[in-house]
């Protein structure tokens, strides 16, 4: 039995601002905040979880790069 996809989510720019603000605040909320941030977004608290998760992969990614950028190009101190 082939495993059914759930269909993608796409949300407003809006919903993404929101999102982005709550993820500057913390970047693991709790179920109770999850549910929280549903309500404001309009969608549900298992969306939510996942874009958190994604979220945070592309923020380690980023993290990431950083270092990587800082080590080739180190501060000079003239």
């Amino acid at each position: 039995l082939p495993v059914k996809k759930r269909p993608r989510t796409f949300y407003s720019a809006e919903q993404l601002e929101e999102l982005e603000r709550m993820f500057q605040e913390d970047h693991y909320p709790d179920n109770e905040k999850r549910r929280e941030i549903a309500a404001v977004v309009g969608v549900t608290p298992q969306r939510i979880l996942v874009w958190f998760q994604n979220r945070r992969a592309k923020w380690r990614k980023l993290q990431k790069l950083s270092i990587k950028g800082n080590r080739k190009y180190p501060a000079s101190s003239a």
